[in-house]
């Protein structure tokens, strides 16, 4: 979808709702037609009565088609309100769902390096913001242009000189248009863009608010978020400085038509050019000639917006991908195999050639010092990021080679930050299987050590876990979680520091269902606590991105001086723990 234009862009977001599109533009044109008639059935009234006649057998029926021309007027406009009303909502369904869909294949690194409340703001606020903008501007904007050029044919029928100087204030009022126009785009777009800054940073402080507290910061001393606010004041203040006073000159003068049909048309009249009833009827024209005008030069600001919008929405749908076929491959097992793989965060490189095996229906556990690059291993096989260089394969088949859709079904991820909806415990469990049973989840439950405290809670599995699942403690979070993915039984299970905030008391059981875990499936554990790791099929230590060494736990504790160490410190832990307690 690169380099395509706004109203291109909106076209595409239409989709199945073009016809409703299309059918409001009709409407909204018959009801400028409509809407014409009432002024060509009082002007033919007014010369009537000009003329002498004051029947109401002549009078009346023009009445009925000024009568029914506005009720038609009315009733179209209103259709073709409801129709794009109605399109406004599937345009915004539209983007809201290719949002979310590029957002599952972009590499994971962009959404890391985005903040976190820029999506927010853009998947709820900045999208909303486009619905009545698109709802109105197609009928409305339709109507304002064409029921002027409408009213100026019939003008030019009664009198075509008084017709064009009902116009001459217009170009005027444009030259003041024009000279608001002038690097409008640029303070729009700065408008635009501060309104965003500052929502995405009271996301921010919001958030934060218990560090904002903890550390005495009021939101005047919060500097992110008190400049952004600054920069929000002074942008639209600058905007309105520079464009209120073109604004406020050009709807006073575009519209003052009288000020010239008036004396030139009763000059007109004087000397017999023009009936008296032609002359009332051109002044009534004149009134209601360049008001719908100036009304759709109100439109500019949302056109603007609309244009910005649509910009910043299509600068995310363009951006780089992580290309996958979309055809399933057949897999040879689940073998994991790293060959000779580098990946680089931005400019620094955090694997460097790093080559290993993990074999199909074992325990290979990643252990290693902060930085020393396990997680980024289960984030390339997972296929959150694609590798700089070399091959990951899973089942003999590189991931490039494999659809997104089929690795998020083939691969259970569990990591040490784990996220619950704001849903209830059942529901957030059975996103590991949408069509799980009760018996499946509770089932579940119980191997990941959770159904205990589930079933002691008021509402036990109903329990709604609050916003990010505020409402449970880490390690309850961390065994919902397990539990997800046990009932998801994918075929792969990545654990990255999953159990990290698991109490003790609670660690065997862990432990227990881990290896019910493993059962028939491929097993990457990278291990916060060496202790939960020690009858792993294969050890990989990791350091400083390189590969140091692989084997059992014992043969490592003997020939691997840095899983030495890190057994030591361990166990180091683990003692005074006991001392403690």
């Amino acid at each position: 979808m690169k380099n395509k234009n706004t109203l291109h862009r909106l076209f595409e977001f239409a989709g199945s709702c073009k016809g409703l599109l299309l059918s409001s533009v009709v409407f909204a044109v018959l009801g400028a037609g409509f809407g014409i008639v009432p002024y060509i059935a009082v002007s033919r009234i007014i010369i009537q009565i000009c003329a002498g006649d004051y029947s109401l057998k002549s009078i009346l029926p023009m009445a009925v088609i000024a009568l029914l021309g506005y009720l038609l007027q009315l009733g179209l406009s209103t259709a073709s309100t409801v129709r794009s009303h109605r399109a406004a909502f599937t345009v915004l369904k539209n983007i809201r769902t290719a949002l979310t869909k590029k957002l599952s294949r972009v590499p994971m690194g962009f959404v890391l390096d985005t903040p976190s409340g820029k999506f927010k703001t853009m998947l709820v606020d900045t999208v909303e913001k486009l619905e009545l903008p698109l709802a109105h501007m197609i009928p409305e904007l339709t109507a304002n242009i064409m029921i002027p050029v409408l009213m100026l044919i019939y003008f030019m029928f009664l009198d075509w000189r008084l017709a064009f100087i009902a116009l001459a204030t217009f170009p005027v009022g444009m030259l003041c248009y024009m000279g608001m126009m002038k690097d409008y785009e640029e303070r729009y777009d700065r408008v635009i863009k501060a309104a965003k800054a500052m929502d995405a940073a009271t996301v921010e402080y919001i958030g934060g608010i218990e560090v904002v507290k903890a550390f005495n910061q009021s939101s005047d001393s919060y500097r992110k978020y008190a400049e952004a606010v600054k920069e929000n004041e002074n942008s639209k203040s600058e905007w309105f400085k520079k464009t209120n006073p073109y604004y406020a000159a050009g709807i006073a003068i575009a519209p003052s038509s009288l000020i010239g049909v008036l004396p030139v048309g009763s000059l007109f009249y004087i000397s017999g050019s023009i009936s008296a009833g032609s002359f009332i009827s051109c002044i009534i024209l004149s009134l209601g000639l360049i008001a719908p005008l100036i009304q759709a030069l109100r439109y500019t600001d949302s056109i603007a917006m609309v244009d910005a919008t649509v910009k910043e929405i299509g600068s995310l749908l363009d951006t780089e991908e992580m290309e996958r076929p979309e055809k399933r491959v057949s897999l040879k097992g689940e073998k994991i195999e790293f060959s000779n793989v580098s990946f680089s965060y931005k400019d620094t490189e955090v694997l460097h050639s790093t080559s290993f095996e993990a074999n199909e229906n074992e325990m290979t556990a990643l252990v290693g010092p902060s930085g020393s690059g396990k997680s980024t291993v289960a984030r390339l096989i997972a296929s959150f990021w694609n590798a700089g260089s070399g091959t990951v394969k899973i089942g003999g088949v590189n991931v490039q080679n494999i659809p997104l859709s089929q690795i998020m079904e083939h691969i259970a991820y569990v990591s040490q930050d784990n996220y619950l909806f704001h849903l209830s415990i059942r529901e957030n469990i059975r996103i590991g299987k949408p069509d799980a049973t009760n018996s499946e989840i509770e089932n579940a439950a119980k191997k990941a050590a959770c159904h205990d405290f589930i079933a002691s809670l008021p509402n036990g599995y109903d329990t709604i876990v609050g916003d990010s699942g505020s409402n449970l403690s880490g390690g309850e979070k961390q065994r919902i979680a397990i539990a997800r993915a046990i009932l998801k039984d994918s075929p792969v299970v990545i654990l990255d520091e999953a159990t990290a905030f698991t109490d003790p008391e609670n660690e065997s059981i862990i432990q227990h269902s881990i290896s019910e875990l493993v059962a028939g499936k491929t097993l990457i554990v990278i291990a916060h606590r060496l202790s939960t790791i020690t009858s792993a099929d294969k050890i990989i230590v990791m350091n400083e991105g390189n590969i140091e060494a692989e084997g059992k736990h014992a043969e490592l504790t003997q020939n691997c001086a840095l899983y030495k160490e890190l057994w030591n410190a361990h166990i180091s832990t683990l003692d005074i723990k006991e001392v403690s307690a």
